[in-house]
């Protein structure tokens, strides 16, 4: 996998933990629409199953989403809106939460001091007992808009759960128990998705719009080699813990 690949690495370094109880509820961060699909998709899919209510929160547009020079944007990030909430529902059906957008541009996302109050603002609204998003330490990642999401996870994170951070909201605070960041350098958590992949590859495929920029899939035979890709990757990491398919994570529960 290279490094800058979006979803599940190959392998994992150390995991001390596997498997958490499904939470009532959880918050996964994307930087884009898909990329809490290619992230954590079969980890929501299994918890929805089990009851949980699953919430996004995408902080930018998408617009720069396709190689075509003279595409409409403003149109692209409407469509990838709509594609979003279709993924949501595919992933989590009845136990699908909130579909919150930033709207952010596509590639100017900052993590700065505003968009970390907005970003804790959800988190306090929403509350979710299980945050995810993207790991904004992974080495020689070139995307800024996944490093600047990871890092307002983290420090959103942060300002929620302290009571004097952003008093303007008017929200009491709230401290999730634990943060689960995917595309993680250093993993040290593993989620048993067996059963629940054909879930996170529906899912994926809700994004048609990204089928040739990220996916490289514009044809059906290409459709079935990326579903084969994402399939196996998930089904190495999980013989490697005793499981048909996994993903991982790097788990930071002292919150």
């Amino acid at each position: 996998m290279a490094a800058n690949e979006p979803g599940q690495p190959e392998l994992a370094t150390s995991l001390t933990s596997r498997d958490l109880p499904a939470p009532a509820s959880a918050l996964a961060i994307g930087a884009h629409p898909d990329d809490v699909e290619f992230g954590c998709g079969a980890t929501l899919a299994k918890w929805a199953a089990a009851g949980c209510t699953v919430h996004h929160l995408i902080l930018t547009d998408g617009s720069k989403g396709t190689w075509n020079p003279d595409a409409d944007t403003a149109g692209l990030a409407a469509i990838r809106e709509v594609e979003q909430r279709e993924a949501a529902r595919r992933l989590a059906g009845d136990r699908s939460g909130a579909v919150v957008f930033l709207g952010q541009v596509d590639g100017e996302l900052d993590s700065n001091l505003a968009m970390r109050g907005r970003v804790a603002r959800v988190i306090r609204e929403l509350r979710p007992q299980v945050v995810l998003g993207h790991d904004p330490w992974k080495r020689y990642r070139l995307h800024p808009d996944h490093r600047h999401a990871g890092l307002l996870a983290c420090e959103g994170i942060v300002a929620a759960r302290d009571p004097h951070f952003f008093k303007e909201h008017g929200l009491a605070h709230h401290r999730p128990d634990t943060l689960l960041l995917w595309e993680a350098d250093e993993p040290d958590h593993v989620e048993d998705v067996t059963g629940f992949v054909d879930a996170k590859l529906h899912a994926l495929e809700a994004h048609e719009s990204q089928f040739e920029s990220t996916m490289k899939a514009v044809d059906p035979e290409q459709i079935a080699a990326f579903r084969q890709r994402i399939a196996q990757r998930l089904a190495g990491l999980g013989a490697r813990y005793g499981v048909d398919s996994a993903e991982i994570f790097k788990r930071i529960a002292d919150l």
